[in-house]
């Protein structure tokens, strides 16, 4: 389903937890990190849209979070033509993005990314909320960091904290592997091609892997 300008309605969701970090997600088999997002369907509204995605990308129900403010219009991007499939050249222009902000009210293991057959992403985190845009691929960083502009109004910066203007190293963290069978101690950690430096993590600091159906 496309405009008359060749963009594809779209939504993006930006995850808040408690401490205002956001939730950062590896897509499958790469080495980009972005937030979830996707396609509204025929008959959906940009709310019903969010929700269903939220679900088949993480594996979060309505009941997981709470809305705090979403975008005011449109946010576009356009996809370079060597992403584009050669029969929709042409035709297909890229994407236009109504953006959410949400708070989770769930725990962090409630978060499952293979809850369908083809899950978007292999690893997530929290991360401070100026996520570092170097990991997102080039043509949608301009519409990021608008989204992330735009929807910090909506949220309450504790004193002295990292707001719009502030800046926070952000901490090197390990990807967790599924905890093995023989004891209680997780699987050797894997570093990620393309993250920061690793250093120890401490038990707030943990990327977590998708479960095992």
């Amino acid at each position: 389903m496309l405009d008359r300008e060749g963009f594809r309605p779209n939504v993006g969701i930006i995850l808040l937890n408690a401490n205002n970090e956001v939730w950062w997600g590896k897509r499958v088999r790469e080495h980009s990190w972005q937030f979830p997002q996707g396609g509204i369907k025929y008959g959906e509204t940009p709310e019903q849209a969010m929700y269903r995605e939220l679900e088949e990308e993480i594996g979060l129900r309505q009941e997981h979070v709470k809305i705090i403010g979403r975008t005011r219009d449109w946010l576009r991007y356009e996809v370079p033509d060597h992403f584009i499939k050669r029969e929709i050249r042409g035709h297909y222009r890229g994407q236009k993005q109504i953006w959410f902000l949400l708070r989770m009210v769930a725990r962090d293991n409630d978060v499952n990314l293979r809850l369908t057959d083809h899950p978007e992403f292999d690893a997530w985190r929290w991360h401070d909320y100026w996520v570092p845009l170097d990991v997102v691929i080039e043509f949608k960083r301009d519409v990021y960091q608008r989204a992330l502009q735009e929807l910090s109004r909506f949220i309450t910066w504790p004193k002295g904290g990292h707001g719009p203007q502030g800046e926070r190293r952000h901490t090197a963290r390990y990807l967790r592997q599924p905890r093995s069978q023989s004891g209680n101690k997780p699987a050797q950690a894997a570093a990620t091609t393309g993250a920061p430096t690793l250093a120890t993590p401490g038990a707030a600091e943990t990327l977590v892997l998708a479960p095992n159906k």
